[in-house]
């Protein structure tokens, strides 16, 4: 043997004695001994329930923690008004996210709110949850108004131009879905504006949105705002849109310049 192994114990970094007899089998095992790869049961069980509690399969779970979300126009997925039939629908269609039609051609999504990470909902947690997509949009819009409550807004006032932005890091993009919110903004900015101002909107990214007056005369405004829009977006995680679009009527429509 090498010299550099003379005088070694090669039992140093054992964590336990070694065996010098076989098992009792027969005997009573010691509770206090460790088994491997085993993790002891929490105190009490754990949740109620276990995993067929868990928001991913329990609507009373789920109803609190699911939000809509803007996604790109062009976003495939499942129609969300079209139900699952799980008996003659491919594997793959059960895991597709759920898509309905947004504004301007973006699409609607919804996620479920996890610990540090969000899942797009698809037709496989609606079967689970025994509802419809309309059961789950009346969930989702409910807690995205709710949160949307209690938001605030930022506001930056530049001589005749304004701008209410929105960029908490959360829902941010997906307020404009709110008739309540398409209401604040007009009331907001057309308090303060000459006659014939537009409302210029942006949803560049899922945790951004943007209204701005543009009064008449001010076109050089559209062309900042479509590339302060524009920056945004390419530098997003989760872009959605580079367009500028307009709120008319109290509705959103793609800006015409």
């Amino acid at each position: 043997m090498a010299d550099d192994w003379t005088g070694r114990d090669l039992a140093d970094e054992a964590t336990g004695s070694l065996r010098d007899k076989a098992p009792d089998t027969l005997g009573v095992p010691d509770p206090t001994a460790p088994v491997s790869g085993h993790r002891p049961a929490p105190a009490g069980g754990g949740p109620a329930g276990g995993g067929a509690a868990a928001p991913e399969h329990d609507w009373e779970a789920a109803r609190g923690l699911v939000y809509p979300i803007l996604r790109p126009a062009g976003t495939t997925g499942a129609a969300a008004d079209v139900p699952l039939d799980v008996l003659r629908s491919s594997p793959v269609s059960h895991t597709t996210p759920l898509v309905s039609d947004g504004p301007c051609g973006l699409v609607v999504s919804f996620v479920l709110k996890g610990g540090g990470f969000d899942v797009l909902v698809n037709a496989e947690h609606l079967v689970s949850w025994g509802v419809d997509a309309d059961e789950l949009a009346g969930a989702a819009g409910a807690n995205l108004a709710a949160w949307s409550a209690e938001a605030g807004w930022t506001d930056e006032i530049s001589g005749s131009r304004r701008i209410l932005s929105s960029d908490t890091g959360d829902h941010d993009a997906a307020r404009i879905l709110l008739t309540e919110v398409r209401a604040h903004l007009a009331s907001e900015l057309a308090t303060s504006a000459v006659a014939g101002t537009r409302i210029l909107v942006g949803v560049p990214e899922r945790h951004m949105l943007l209204a701005g007056t543009m009064t008449p005369g001010d076109e050089e405004f559209a062309v900042l705002f479509h590339g302060f829009v524009s920056e945004q977006s390419e530098a997003a995680e989760e872009p959605i849109d580079r367009r500028v679009l307009e709120l008319v009527g109290g509705e959103l429509v793609e800006f015409a310049g």
